[in-house]
């Protein structure tokens, strides 16, 4: 055999070895990629981003033992080891609740997604930050699916995007004060999905040393309450919060046994005993449970949140909450990473509409404001400072006058401030003045072509309100068309996937000079500066965001005094 035969051969077979090695290594078979994981293999499928980007793609990948029978209202069970190669080519249901008929639904909900578009290669491991998102929907709603929660924009970051359920209404939040039912399940549900991620990123690509915990609504409420929780602690390493917060008008309590005696009562359920409540519920659907949430409503469609985090009593178990955020962050007592967190410029006005131009709502809310503010605006109730409170509330915002077609402007501010606004400043305020890392605070308020709340009979969007920045986070397909580089919409994107992939990279949203992001410099909030980033058609730094309408909160709810 000739010299150059043999070199011929040679270069062939060093060819094959190597190209059979990079596919191995990658996992990657035809069209589904193949992941080994701590606890198994898993089989996964491929999607494209904005930009045209292959997306490794696993979903449903359960992370707990499912929820049902003897464990129902119990704290999650971690997922055990499997044999087989687990199918992660579609979507997981949703967690009971009431859901539309295309949407499946099921107790055996604790999934979650992954996106990559970078598997490791051999010994070469990208080990980029991971972005971990919980869902919205005041805990009794919402999913982690890929129809509402697609991730075509943030990929094509270099980031890895990992999405979750967690249980939702009586099944991860019922709280009776006592052993049977401490509270919290559904919070513990994220708690575990975190410990998961902590054991189980890396031969996604992605860096458990560096993960960023990132809520929306309910979803940032649950961040909050990361950041104080012994379970979360080294976990994560960055928090986004946007468009709640687990301070200020909200009480957190040491248990829930009055919405556990209603949730029994919407189910023909006895409701004297926490065993006879709880007994009785275990009998009950999965879906009976789920729909029964809309029975919770005391006016039109409020109150937002029925169900939250309580305080737990110490009966031996692992324990999410032993003192409410706020306490924790009075004291120091909570994890000091950085963060960034903020509003939209309109929240919910959707509420407000809703309540003038409803004549029967209107009515009852201007006769009896005393008692339905309260449950509007989500306050103690029945006392003689929820009357003060709602009396100052009422002469502030509307004025004193009749309630008619033109509160509509005071009311959506009120609405938007009670629910969303003032919490948010407050928590912003509180953990800069403790955080030794820095604070990032936002208000959105660019107009879109697409929204969660148009006005009536139009397709008009409002203006920028609650939900509306996850337009350009994630392809959001049951609302609107998936945007591509000749949208309106494209900038936008650009920008806030932008902010958080170098959020997630380096705890600084806008880390140096960059004129796609207007050149702009993002100074951190404190309490002197007050500054926070206007995030419209252009981003701009401003101060002082909705000072007076804060002020008037503050005075009605001062932060309360904690020993030290």
């Amino acid at each position: 055999m000739s010299i150059i035969l043999r070199l011929l051969i040679g270069c062939v077979l060093i060819s094959n070895i190597h190209t059979q090695s990079k596919s191995s290594s990658a996992g990657v078979h035809n069209q589904n990629p193949i992941v080994t994981t701590s606890l198994g293999k898993v089989k996964g499928s491929l999607l494209t981003t904005l930009l045209g980007n292959t997306i490794y793609s696993f979903r449903g990948i359960r992370y707990a033992k499912p929820p049902v029978g003897e464990l129902r209202f119990k704290p999650p069970v971690p997922v055990q080891k499997w044999s087989d190669v687990y199918d992660a080519t579609k979507d997981g249901p949703r967690c009971p609740q009431p859901a539309s008929s295309n949407e499946i639904v099921s107790e055996d909900c604790l999934i979650l997604n992954v996106y990559t578009t970078k598997l490791p290669h051999g010994h070469n491991n990208p080990k980029r930050p991971v972005i971990v998102h919980f869902h919205e929907g005041g805990f009794s709603s919402g999913t982690s699916s890929s129809r509402w929660r697609g991730p075509d924009y943030l990929l094509d970051q270099h980031i890895v995007l990992v999405t979750l359920n967690y249980r939702l209404g009586s099944l991860g939040f019922i709280s009776t004060g006592d052993e049977l039912a401490p509270g919290n399940n559904g919070l513990k549900d994220q708690v575990v999905a975190l410990r998961w991620v902590r054991d189980n990123i890396t031969p996604f690509g992605g860096d458990p040393n560096l993960v960023t915990v990132f809520g929306y609504s309910a979803g940032s409420t649950s961040v909050h309450f990361h950041m104080v929780s012994p379970m979360s602690r080294g976990l994560f390493h960055r928090a986004i919060t946007m468009s709640s917060s687990a301070f200020g008008t909200y009480p957190i309590r040491s248990h829930q046994f009055d919405v556990a005696q209603k949730q029994a009562r919407l189910l023909n359920c006895p409701d004297d005993t926490s065993a006879n409540i709880i007994n009785c519920l275990k009998t009950k659907s999965a879906e009976e449970i789920g729909n029964s949430s809309p029975g919770f409503a005391e006016f039109g469609f409020d109150p937002v949140r029925i169900w939250t985090a309580v305080v737990e009593p110490d009966f031996g178990q692992e324990r999410f909450l032993t003192k409410s955020a706020t306490e924790s962050v009075l004291k120091g007592d909570f994890v000091k990473v950085p963060v960034m967190g903020g509003i939209s410029e309109f929240e919910f006005a959707g509420r407000a509409f809703g309540v003038v131009g409803n004549v029967t709502l209107l009515k009852q809310m201007d006769e009896d404001f005393e008692r339905v503010a309260p449950i509007a605006f989500m306050y103690e109730r029945n006392t003689e400072n929820s009357k003060h409170i709602s009396r100052e509330l009422r002469r502030f915002y509307l004025g004193d006058r009749p309630l008619d077609n033109s509160s509509l402007t005071g009311l959506t501010k009120l609405y938007a401030d009670a629910l969303t606004g003032f919490n948010v400043n407050r928590g912003i305020n509180l953990i800069a003045k403790k955080n030794d890392k820095p604070v990032y605070y936002y208000c959105f308020t660019f107009r879109g072509r697409y929204s969660y709340f148009y006005l009536p009979g139009t397709q008009t969007p409002y203006g920028p309100v609650h939900h509306d920045e996850l337009f350009y986070l994630f392809y959001i397909s049951p609302r609107a068309p998936r945007f591509n580089v000749t949208s309106p919409e494209y900038a936008m994107v650009k920008k806030l996937t932008t902010l958080f992939s170098n959020f997630a990279y380096t705890g600084n949203p806008i880390p140096e000079s960059n004129e796609a992001l207007d050149n702009v410099n993002w100074i951190p909030f404190n309490n002197q500066n007050k500054e926070y980033l206007d995030i419209g058609e252009k981003l701009v730094m401003k101060s002082n965001l909705y000072e007076d309408r804060y002020a008037k909160w503050d005075e009605l709810f001062p932060v309360q005094t904690i020993p030290q």
